[in-house]
């Protein structure tokens, strides 16, 4: 009786290990990074918290095309791109601190849903190639975007300010500073505890997030898009418009990423008008891999979880990079190798278990189908 028990536990501890095997990586790499490093604990938390307050509500985002079977959402960049333009006509009318951020949200909401729009349409024409039709559509967007802020800002959409503005007297420069709106929502109802400083009002915001898709989830809108996203057929044959639900996850989830750019942006004090948005998606799929959601399933703590993992990891490579080879350019890499690296394996990882599971299926069928043959037999 031991032995079945020990053998049972046995089989959840590895099938346990076997599920969270990206994360259980991470914090092992994390452990063994974080002594050669050798930054302070309270320097470590410090930035933990500020990359948290920073990226939590980009990762959040790519939940809703999820919940809705479409997998990971590249195209949350395109949310990005409608929040930069509006950053842009911000600092451009010269509106700052808290009311430049709130309008910077408002006016990123229509070219962010816009994009979403387009991009939803087109991923329900490319069914089962979702992700890879939404990666495709940042390039495709974001040569449309460069053309609006390259040529038409200035020459056909007024620009006041020539600070902004490239010497040749239209298009966006490379950087726009945003020094009097930096950090404004971070210092509002900022705590410092034990030197480390918590944006109260940012996580604030993050958690009202949080807490519209637990609630979302309830509602009918919310249920239609799980029913979509376990089988498609079955909730089309239970009068689900399915395309139109997919559409709308996309978009929520475009808009809730133009949000989260303003937020990243009002961290980091300065618009980087051309590469700002580039590696967002990126960054932030593979910080939601890492924290054990999978294609088909992500959850709240997931987002938590991997942020915390993928930004310690990132503060603490570059050190311990130099600490092992000497050269701190080879802890720049690895870091970025590891970022890129963590989407490939986690899908890997994601499409074995998939095949894993229908072949267990396979067998337990042929096997019932078996023993139902035996039993007729006899």
């Amino acid at each position: 009786m031991s032995n079945k028990k020990s053998a049972s536990s046995g089989r959840t501890l590895l099938d346990t290990a076997r599920n969270h095997a990206v994360p259980i990586m991470f914090i092992i790499i994390c452990a063994i990074f974080i002594p050669m490093a050798g930054f302070s604990p309270s320097y470590l938390l410090n930035e933990i918290i500020t990359r948290m307050g920073r990226n939590l509500f980009l990762v959040l985002c790519l939940l809703f095309p999820i919940m809705a079977g479409m997998g990971l959402n590249f195209a949350m960049t395109l949310g990005a791109m409608g929040a930069e333009i509006a950053v842009i006509l911000v600092a451009d009318w010269q509106i700052w601190g808290i009311p430049g951020v709130v309008l910077a949200m408002i006016l990123s909401i229509p070219f962010s849903a816009f994009l979403g729009f387009i991009c939803g349409t087109l991923q329900n024409m490319a069914k089962g190639r979702e992700m890879i039709t939404s990666y495709i559509m940042n390039y495709f967007i974001g040569g449309w975007y460069q053309f609006v802020v390259l040529y038409v800002m200035g020459s056909v959409v007024p620009i006041i300010h020539a600070s902004i503005m490239l010497p040749r007297g239209y298009g966006i420069r490379n950087t726009v500073s945003l020094l009097h709106m930096r950090q404004c929502l971070d210092d509002l109802l900022a705590v410092r505890i034990g030197g480390v400083k918590i944006p109260v009002l940012t996580f604030i915001l993050v958690g009202l997030l949080c807490l519209f898709i637990v609630w979302f989830r309830r509602t009918k809108l919310g249920q239609d898009m799980r029913a979509v996203g376990q089988d498609m057929q079955v909730a089309k044959d239970a009068g689900i418009n399915v395309d139109r639900t997919r559409v709308i996850s996309v978009v929520m989830s475009t808009v809730f990423a133009g949000f989260g750019m303003v937020i990243y942006l009002q961290n980091m004090g300065n618009l980087p008008t051309y590469t700002g948005h580039a590696q967002i998606g990126m960054f932030c799929i593979a910080a939601l891999l890492i924290g054990g959601a999978s294609v088909e399933r992500a959850s709240i703590g997931n987002a938590f979880l991997g942020v915390v993992l993928f930004h310690l990891m990132f503060i603490v490579a570059p050190n311990a990079g130099a600490f092992i080879t000497g050269d701190t350019m080879v802890g720049e890499y690895f870091r970025v190798f590891l970022s890129y690296g963590v989407i490939t394996v986690a899908l890997i990882m994601y499409e074995a278990k998939k095949r894993m599971n229908k072949s267990r299926a396979g067998r337990e069928l042929a096997e019932a189908q078996t023993r139902m043959r035996e039993e007729a037999g006899r």
